[in-house]
This record gives structure tokens, C-alpha cells and sequence, in this order.
């Protein structure tokens, strides 16, 4: 690897296979979704909380907005919340850090202290029309998953949650 460290890309191994997964149920979610909605959705959850185990993380797979869920495009490539520890209260970085890290490799985005009560705290990282909160248990990403939001978020999951390969 020469001079660079080998970045730890938990996140996109795990939306990696998240969406392999759920490509792999596509007919039987299409199904669903004719029939069923609540059951295609409970699948996708489904689908959601077993690749979250591979990686000790409670992954939610979410849908924001009405129509969202006939995307299946999209699936596991936007607008996923992923709960490490809900006992962690306190990030090990400094916030600012993450807030730097934030502008640095999303560019064009604000920062701001966010969820700062009962000596808890958080980072609230948005553009005009995405977000993602950051908080010392959880990170729920509110946007689709480019190649900025995709490294942020491997950045994330190695310092802000100290997640290491298994």
C-alpha cells in the first residue's frame, strides 16, 4: 500500500452487501409491494437488520418519502441509519474534528453541534436538501450515497465509531 494507510471501508462493505441482498429479494419485494406494503417494507427491514449483524450494527433501512420505497434503484444506496452503541453518550474524536473532516470531504456542506442535551452531543452535517446526523451511537445519512458521502462515512465508521475489521 506504499505510504498510505489501508482506509477501513466498513461502510461500503456494508452497503455493498446490503445491496447485493436486497437485489437478490428484488422480485419478492416487487411482489410484496403490489400486494403488501407493509410486508415488502418489513422484508427490506429484514434484509436490513441481518447484513447489520455481520458487522455487529443495527442497520434501518429507510424511506423518508411517500414513493421512495418504488425506487429499487436505490435500495441500500440512500437514507440509512446505522445504530453501533446506543449506550455511547460521547464521540472519542473532539466534534470538531468530524466537523472539519466533514467540509474537507464533502465540500460545499455546514456543520453544526447538534442533539446537545443530557450531556450528550452530536454533529449535524447538511447541504441544502441532505443531511446527516452524526451521534456518538448512531449516524442516520439522509441523502444518496455518492463517492464523497460513501469515503465520509468509511471515515466515520474507523474514527468516529472506532470500528475495526473483524
Amino acid at each position: 500500500m506504499g505510504i498510505f494507510h489501508e482506509t477501513i471501508m466498513i461502510f461500503s462493505e456494508l452497503v455493498e452487501d446490503l445491496q447485493i441482498r436486497l437485489k437478490k429479494d428484488l422480485a419478492q419485494i416487487r411482489f410484496l409491494l403490489k400486494k403488501n406494503p407493509a410486508m415488502a417494507y418489513a422484508r427490506i427491514v429484514e434484509i436490513g437488520k441481518e447484513v447489520g449483524k455481520t458487522y455487529d450494527i443495527r442497520l434501518i433501512v429507510n424511506f423518508p418519502k411517500q414513493g421512495k420505497i418504488e425506487d429499487f434503484e436505490k435500495y441500500g444506496k440512500r437514507d440509512l441509519s446505522l445504530i453501533v452503541d446506543y449506550d455511547r453518550k460521547r464521540f472519542p474524536i473532539d466534534r470538531e474534528i468530524i466537523k472539519q473532516k466533514a467540509v474537507e470531504m464533502l465540500g460545499e456542506v455546514k456543520t453544526e453541534d447538534a442533539y446537545m442535551y443530557e450531556n450528550k452531543e452530536g454533529v449535524r452535517v447538511f447541504a441544502e436538501d441532505w443531511k446527516i446526523d452524526i451521534l456518538p451511537h448512531s449516524v442516520h445519512i439522509w441523502t444518496d450515497f455518492d463517492d464523497k458521502v460513501t469515503a465520509f462515512c468509511n471515515w466515520l465508521m474507523e474514527n468516529a465509531y472506532e470500528m475495526k475489521k473483524k
